[in-house]
C-alpha cells in the first residue's frame, strides 16, 4: 500500500518525523500484511496544529457546502469499495464476502442516513415565539481527535467522520493500529472527495502514543473514542485537564432474554449474532438467559448453532466465521474460555484450542458454555469472542434482575410475543438499547450505552449533536 508509512497531514501525505515501524498481521496466517508507522508527539502536534488552521473557515461554511462535501465522500466511499472491503478482510479477519455485505456497507449506511439527518438539521432557529429576537445557534465543538478500534472499522469511522464534517468541526483521526489499512484507504477518499486541507488529518499511532497525546492535547476541544472502558476511563482522567469534551462508546455484555414464548428462531438467532463477526461486537448477545421451562432445548438448539459454525480463513469465499484479530486477543479468549470451566461452567460446544483443521491462525471455536452463574467471571467480563453464557431464569422479575447486574448497559434483547411483557422490560432494562423479536435499529437511530459502555449517542441525529456546541442569541432581529 503505497501511503501505508506515512500520515495525512494539512491535504497532503507525509512522512513520520521519526520513523517507528509497526506491522500489520494478518489474523488468518499470523503474517505481515503491510508496515506502517507509528506516529510521535510531533506527528500530533502537526495534525492538530492543521485541523486548529482549517477551523476557522471550515466552522464558518454554509450547510449546503457541507452537505456537498458529505455527499462526495459518499460517491467516492461507493467507488473504492471493493478496496475498503478487501483492506478489511486482510487487517482484522472479516471473511471477504462477509466484509463486502457488511462491513464496507455499514459505512456506506452510515454515510447516506448522516446526509438524509443532516438535510433535517437546523443550524439555527427561534426558540420562542415569545422571544422573536432569540436564537439557537448550533455551533461546532471545534477540533477533534477520533480515536476507533479494529473490530468494525469503517463502521466506527463513519460514524465519527460524517456527523463531525455536518456539525463543522475539523478533525485528526487515530484508527486502530491493528487494523490501520481501511482507514488509509478511507484518508484516499476524503482527499478525492475534495475535502479542504486540515479540515480532516489522520496520524496512525497506538493508544499510548498518539492516543494518549490526542486524549489530553490542549489544542483540541474534544475526543470521540470507541473501544474498551479500560482504555475509555485512561481517556477520561487524560482529557479532565483541560476540560474537553469526552464521548465514548464502550463494552458491552448484552443479554438476551428468551421467554417460553419466544418465536421458534429466537435461540438459534440469538446464538449466531454472539458468534457473528468472531464474536467481536460490542452489541453482541453473550448473556443468553432462557425461561427454566425451554432451557433444555435452549442449550441443545444453541450447540447445534455453534457445531454448525463454519471457521476458515478470511479470504475464502463463504458464509463462514474468520480469526480474531490478534495473538493477544486469541490468548485472551483462551485464557477466559479456561476460565469458565475452572468455576464450574458446563462446556457444551467448542472449547479452548484451534478448530480441528486449522493449526495457524487466530481461529476461535464457535463456544457454548451452559449452567452458568452470573458471578462467574465468564458473564462478568466482555470476552470479544464467540463465546455464549447461557444462564437459566425463572420469571420475568428474576430476568430483568440478571439481565441488569453488570457494569455495563449498551445493548439488551427481549425475546417474546406477549408486547405488555417487552414494553415493560424495555422500559426497565438498564441499557442504551433493547431490541425485540430479532427485530434490528432502523436507521437514523442512535447507538449508545450507559454506565461502563459509555456516554454518548452515535447515528441520526443525535450523532450530529455529539459534535454540535449550543449557543444562545438575543437581540438577532
Amino acid at each position: 500500500m503505497e501511503n501505508s508509512r506515512k500520515f495525512y497531514i494539512d491535504g497532503q501525505w507525509v512522512d513520520p518525523v521519526n520513523a517507528n515501524d509497526f506491522d500489520v498481521i494478518d489474523p488468518s496466517t499470523e503474517e505481515a500484511i503491510a508496515v506502517i508507522s507509528l506516529g510521535g508527539q510531533a506527528d500530533t502536534d502537526a495534525a492538530v496544529a492543521a485541523a486548529n488552521r482549517a477551523y476557522d473557515s471550515w466552522s464558518q461554511t454554509s450547510k449546503a457546502e457541507r452537505l456537498e462535501l458529505m455527499e462526495a465522500i459518499a460517491a467516492e466511499y461507493e467507488r473504492r469499495s471493493a478496496d475498503i472491503a478487501q483492506a478489511m478482510s486482510d487487517e482484522m479477519g472479516a471473511p471477504i464476502d462477509f466484509s463486502n455485505a457488511v462491513q464496507v456497507v455499514a459505512g456506506t449506511g452510515h454515510i447516506g442516513d448522516f446526509i438524509d439527518a443532516f438535510r433535517d438539521f437546523e443550524l439555527e432557529y427561534a426558540p420562542n415565539p415569545d422571544s422573536p429576537g432569540d436564537r439557537i445557534l448550533h455551533d461546532p465543538v471545534g477540533v477533534v481527535g477520533l480515536i476507533t478500534p479494529w473490530n468494525w472499522p469503517m463502521n466506527q469511522v463513519t460514524l465519527k467522520v460524517l456527523p463531525a464534517i455536518a456539525a463543522g468541526c475539523t478533525m485528526v483521526l487515530k484508527p486502530s493500529e491493528i487494523a490501520p489499512l481501511s482507514s488509509i484507504v478511507f484518508t484516499e477518499v476524503m482527499r478525492a472527495a475534495g475535502t479542504p486541507a486540515g479540515v480532516y488529518n489522520m496520524v496512525n499511532g497506538d493508544g499510548p502514543g498518539v492516543g494518549t497525546q490526542l486524549s489530553g492535547h490542549p489544542g483540541l476541544d474534544m475526543i470521540s473514542f470507541t473501544g474498551s472502558a479500560r482504555a475509555g476511563i485512561l481517556i477520561s482522567k487524560n482529557a479532565a485537564d483541560t476540560i474537553k469534551r469526552v464521548s465514548l462508546e464502550l463494552g458491552g455484555k448484552g443479554a438476551n432474554i428468551v421467554f417460553a414464548d419466544a418465536d421458534a428462531e429466537a435461540v438459534a438467532r440469538g446464538a449466531a449474532e454472539c458468534f457473528s463477526n468472531s464474536g467481536q461486537s460490542c452489541d453482541a448477545p453473550t448473556r443468553m438467559l432462557v425461561e427454566r421451562s425451554i432451557y433444555g432445548q435452549a442449550v441443545a438448539t444453541a450447540v447445534a448453532t455453534a457445531e454448525a459454525t463454519a471457521v476458515d480463513r478470511a479470504s475464502k469465499s463463504g458464509d463462514h466465521m474468520g480469526p480474531v484479530v490478534s495473538e493477544l486477543q486469541y490468548n485472551k479468549i483462551q485464557a477466559l474460555i479456561e476460565k469458565g470451566m475452572a468455576e464450574g461452567a458446563r462446556l457444551a460446544a467448542g472449547g479452548p484450542g484451534r478448530p480441528a483443521g486449522l493449526e495457524k491462525g487466530y481461529f476461535v471455536q464457535p463456544t457454548v458454555f451452559a449452567d452458568v452463574d452470573n458471578s462467574m467471571t465468564i458473564a462478568r467480563e466482555e470476552i470479544f469472542g464467540p463465546v455464549l453464557s447461557m444462564i437459566p431464569f425463572d420469571d420475568e422479575a428474576d430476568a430483568l434482575r440478571i439481565a441488569n447486574a453488570t457494569t455495563y448497559g449498551l445493548t439488551n434483547y427481549v425475546q417474546t410475543q406477549d408486547q405488555a411483557k417487552g414494553r415493560r422490560l424495555a422500559r426497565r432494562l438498564r441499557s442504551g438499547m433493547v431490541q425485540m423479536n430479532g427485530e434490528g435499529l432502523g436507521p437514523r437511530t442512535p447507538f449508545g450505552g450507559m454506565r461502563q459502555s459509555g456516554n454518548g449517542r452515535e447515528g441520526g441525529v443525535w450523532g450530529i449533536e455529539d459534535f454540535i456546541e449550543v449557543k444562545t442569541v438575543s437581540g438577532w432581529n
